[in-house]
């Protein structure tokens, strides 16, 4: 019988590789993520009021049909009725068959005028085959109320699915807001609607603890609430005044947990719960103060609190007591096999303070107090190994040494994933340049408050989970990414949607579908009709950025700019003589030419109105545009640009840093050399460079211009120093400038010296400096 199937669903591929070149040719099925391979076929299927529900004959699961028969009838669809699986006309069957290539989450979707028939492995792969099929249909199917539509067709077609990684998740902070049940299942079904299978639901930090934990009650009564500041900025609020009630808050029951739990298992997501610890936990010290390093009381957090310094105390045997009982109950909730115990930002002030934790570290022959947060994870890792769990933390959990079955969940950049991939240890990525959806995604003038960052819709779709230079066989411990959505600044559900839709929506197809596959244009326009199912849901999402990007480009040695945007179909319009565009401007049509130094302006127009902003951008012609320079050690990849290229080609970074001109250099310096193909006269070399001291950017310390003649022979030098204090904490932009006479040459090298630590006064003392820097003009007679 399984050689049988095997042939079956050998057939089955053979059909949609022949298929190729139909597939190529015909309309768009817009489904998202996009299915490993599709082939439209003539016809419909039309579901009538006869229409049935096939169940699976050897069935490990029969709830995925009555799954969409509940989705049907919300929306006012013929209600099929639930069959016997022998029917084999006018009904949607699902089926259970064996295919090693399809996987656990895998599934076909054959759509042929008579039937519909979806298979797959397991009852996951049958799940992920209907949230296909839906797409298949009119928008309106994911109505909540009955819809005024008749007729419900579906194109034929043929559709062989699988994911490209095994962990597709979303992040949802309770913590700085709370979210009601509600929304957490409504936040659920638009993860499952994208093929996600994990929810990483963010459930204690210092803002409040959000679970029900029966043997330390005071958690829910005391440190689930603050006061109430939500009237103010989340970084200026103001501590409790005498004989103030907390009243901002709330704590999901264990009873809720439990219905929550349910509701994700029957749309096929494993929810991984975190309970932060060693940091983010003062406001378990509003309850049990015992548990800290000082004793003392505090009050649960209504807004920021930077440094993290009040963190469980590693020196009490009390502290780990508590994290087990907590555990104990965690456990006994959650069936999934990962629990999540943060470990991140986890200030070590206190440790040092602190008498016992450092008899700890001597006790247990430990270096210094990175050890002892590694000898903290472990510990309770081990607890959790023996109750059958597993352990994910941040990627600060490598610092003083891995615990040994850990998951890392990189999110400082890609660096943490790759060593934790080159130990062998398994790793979700979600680095802040990509997956952190509580960053602005559209111009900060039009859009709702957000923490600051920008990660826009085409950014996220831009990311690749495998990091760049992992080998193929630590590019297997890469189990998948995940967004994040931090809440300090989200504090309802229909903003807690805006930001993360669609950008769940990009991170979707990144980690569902093939990596070859993956196309802007073409994701973007199927995004068109994926609005119009969030419109029949009421979703509050985003319609992206409306920013046009200007960006270099060398064609045939020409030097050009070439306009975009996130918005297809949408004109826009340019001028390149210093005045505003207008809907009356040249519209952009192909990339333009420019021989001279220009100042362009952009913007998107709708029925003739200009759409949040226009852009503008100067282009400063020298000697070294698009010439190319080589890096001694590259940029950050959170801050790449086009990495050395970014540096000469006639762009200038705006003051903004993270607006992708800049390239940033973490504790090291910034070693340029710059190749201009020939001797040519050189009359200056000037370079500019940024500085935000509260994001850890500082001016370098000097500026080293070098000029090699065409045997690379030094024939100048000019060395400048900084004029900007490393105190100013505003965005400021210096110029570091050197000029010389009578001079022709071919290499310029310039060196910007790093600080390479935070300074003492800083409140990241001692963490890795950034050098920032944008472009090296060289001025000199053509």
């Amino acid at each position: 019988m399984k050689k049988i199937t095997i042939l079956i669903f050998t057939s089955f591929l053979i059909g949609l590789v022949s298929c190729n070149q139909m597939d190529k040719k015909s309309k768009s099925l817009n489904i998202i993520p996009k299915p490993v391979k599709v082939v439209q076929e003539k016809g419909f299927f039309t579901i009538t009021g006869k229409t049935r529900i096939a169940k699976p004959m050897h069935g490990k699961d029969g709830s995925t049909a009555a799954y969409l028969q509940s989705v049907f009838k919300s929306a006012g669809v013929p209600v099929p009725e639930l069959c016997e699986p022998f029917e084999e006309k006018n009904v949607i069957r699902f089926e259970y068959a064996a295919d090693e290539e399809l996987g656990w989450e895998g599934y076909t979707l054959e759509v042929t005028r008579s039937k519909i028939e979806i298979k797959a492995n397991e009852p996951e792969g049958l799940f992920y085959g209907v949230q296909t099929l839906l797409q298949l249909l009119p928008p309106e199917v994911f109505e909540s109320q009955k819809t005024e539509r008749k007729e419900w067709k579906v194109p034929c077609c043929k559709i062989w699915d699988r994911p490209r990684f095994e962990w597709r998740g979303m992040h949802l902070d309770v913590s700085r807001h709370f979210f009601p049940v509600e929304f957490i299942k409504r936040y659920i079904d638009l993860i499952a609607m994208h093929k996600m299978n994990v929810f990483h639901w963010h459930l204690t930090d210092d803002n409040g603890w959000r679970i029900e934990i029966k043997k330390y009650p005071l958690l829910t009564e005391i440190a689930g609430w603050h006061v109430d500041r939500e009237n103010m900025p989340w970084r200026k609020v103001t501590p409790p005044g005498p004989g103030e009630k907390a009243t901002y808050g709330g704590f999901y029951s264990q009873e809720e947990v439990r219905e929550i739990i349910k509701y994700a298992e029957e749309r096929y997501i494993n929810i991984i719960p975190e309970i932060e610890m060693p940091g983010h936990t003062s406001e378990v010290f509003a309850a049990y103060p015992e548990l800290s390093c000082t004793g003392k009381k505090l009050y649960v957090q209504p807004g920021s609190y930077w440094p993290n310094a009040d963190i469980l105390c590693a020196g009490k045997e009390e502290t780990f007591g508590f994290i087990e009982d907590v555990l104990e109950e965690v456990i006994a909730l959650f069936p999934s096999l990962y629990i999540h115990i943060g470990g991140d930002e986890a200030d070590k002030t206190r440790w040092l303070e602190c008498t016992l934790c450092q008899q700890r570290i001597r006790k247990e022959k430990l270096k210094d107090e990175n050890e002892l947060q590694s000898y903290f994870i472990r510990r309770v890792e081990n607890f959790l190994n023996s109750k059958g769990k597993k352990l994910i933390g941040w990627d600060e959990i490598l610092e003083g040494g891995l615990a040994p079955d850990a998951t890392v969940m990189s999110w400082r950049g890609f660096k943490g994933g790759i060593e934790a991939a080159e130990q062998g240890h398994k790793v979700i990525m979600c680095p802040t340049s990509h997956c952190y959806f509580d960053y602005y995604q559209a111009n900060p003038d039009f859009e709702p408050e957000a923490i600051g960052g920008f990660t826009s819709l085409k950014k996220v779709y831009s990311f690749e989970p495998v990091p760049e230079g992992l080998s193929e066989e630590n590019a297997k411990f890469i189990l998948g990414a995940q967004g994040n959505v931090w809440t300090e600044y989200i504090k309802t559900p229909s903003h807690a949607e805006y930001m993360s839709v669609p950008r769940m929506t990009a991170l979707a197809e990144v980690v569902w579908s093939p990596a070859d596959q993956r196309d802007w244009t073409d994701f973007r326009k199927r995004l068109n009709i994926h609005f119009k199912r969030f419109d029949a849901l009421k979703v509050n999402y985003s319609k992206g950025s409306w920013k046009v990007d200007i960006q270099p480009v060398l064609e045939n040695g020409i030097y050009k700019v070439t306009l975009t945007s996130e918005q297809p179909d949408i004109p826009i319009h340019y001028t390149a003589d210093g005045t505003d565009p207008s809907a009356n401007s040249p519209v952009y049509k192909k990339p333009l030419a420019f021989s001279n130094s220009v100042v362009i302006k952009a913007g998107l127009f709708e029925s003739g109105n200009l759409m949040e902003a226009f852009t503008v951008k100067e282009i400063v012609f020298h000697n070294a545009i698009g010439k190319t320079g080589t890096l001694k050690d590259p940029p950050s990849k959170n801050y790449f640009a086009s990495g050395a290229a970014s540096l000469t080609d006639g762009l200038k970074g705006s003051e903004n840093f993270k607006d992708g001109y800049w390239i940033g250099f973490e504790g090291t310096d910034m070693d340029l050399e710059i190749d201009l193909n020939e001797d040519l006269p050189i009359s200056s070399v000037e370079a500019s460079f940024y500085q935000q001291a509260g994001s850890w950017i500082f001016m370098p310390e000097k500026v080293v211009f070098q000029i090699f003649d065409n045997n690379h022979i030094l024939v100048a030098e000019s060395e400048i120093k900084t004029t900007t204090p490393l105190g100013k904490n505003d965005a400021i932009i210096e110029k570091f400038s050197a000029g010389f006479e009578n001079l022709k040459a071919r290499y310029i090298r310039v060196i910007a010296v790093n600080i390479k630590t935070c300074p003492e006064w800083h409140v990241g003392k001692g963490s890795k400096a950034w050098v920032f820097a944008d472009e090296v003009i060289v001025n000199g007679k053509h």
